[in-house]
């Protein structure tokens, strides 16, 4: 299954302006191992994108299934924009970085980031961590799923429970009769009882 895995790299570009800036090179020597890496594990390397205004463009065109940030110093510009971009269509991210300073982990993990290696790109271990990755994204979606539904059935039976007392209220019915007038309704017309519920609250409003 990973072998189908649409990767992008957001990364620096790997040109060094001054070979003498040893942190340049070294930086550029890692993303380049970095997407050695992914080869050699048969990832699908489908574009390397630098951090910028038109990512959030970018992604929206390719449509990958897995995000890496590739970064050090500015590893938080990068982020900043790799999580606007995916904002509303979330997609796993992993970090890759050198950069021990560990103080914006928190940071990274609360704005989406599935794993955040440091000092992690001997081949062996990429795809481990892409693993453990995507099954974290996929759990963590899940258990939002989860929460959507809980939320909607929560709303929907404060709607239906609306409704009835309205019926109770304004027609003398009985809480089971209120309730049967609404789900045969809903039958008839071939909508969901909160549906019907919420129409009739709406009718209500406007005949005041």
């Amino acid at each position: 299954m990973n072998e189908a895995l649409r990767i992008v790299v957001v990364a620096p570009d790997l040109h060094v302006a001054d070979p003498g800036d040893d942190h340049a090179v070294l930086q550029a020597e890692r993303s380049r191992a970095l997407r050695i890496g992914l080869l050699e594990n048969n990832f699908n390397l489908v574009a390397t994108l630098p951090a910028d205004v038109f990512l959030s463009d970018r992604l929206a065109q390719l449509q990958p299934d897995l995000i890496i940030v590739d970064a050090e110093s500015e590893a938080r510009d990068a982020l900043e924009h790799v999580v606007m971009a995916t904002r509303d269509a979330r997609r796993p991210i992993v970090m890759f970085t050198n950069d021990e300073d560990t103080s914006h982990v928190k940071d990274a993990v609360a704005a989406g980031v599935c794993a955040y290696i440091v000092a992690g790109l001997a081949p062996h271990r990429i795809r481990p961590i892409l693993d453990v990755a995507m099954a974290r994204f996929q759990h963590e979606q899940a258990l939002r799923a989860e929460l959507a539904d809980a939320r909607t059935e929560l709303k929907d039976r404060k709607t239906i429970d609306r409704a009835k007392g309205l019926l109770m209220q304004r027609q003398g019915l009985s809480e089971k009769e209120a309730y049967e007038k609404l789900r045969k309704t809903a039958m008839d017309k071939g909508l969901k009882l909160a549906e019907v519920a919420q129409r009739m609250l709406d009718v209500m409003d406007l005949l005041g």
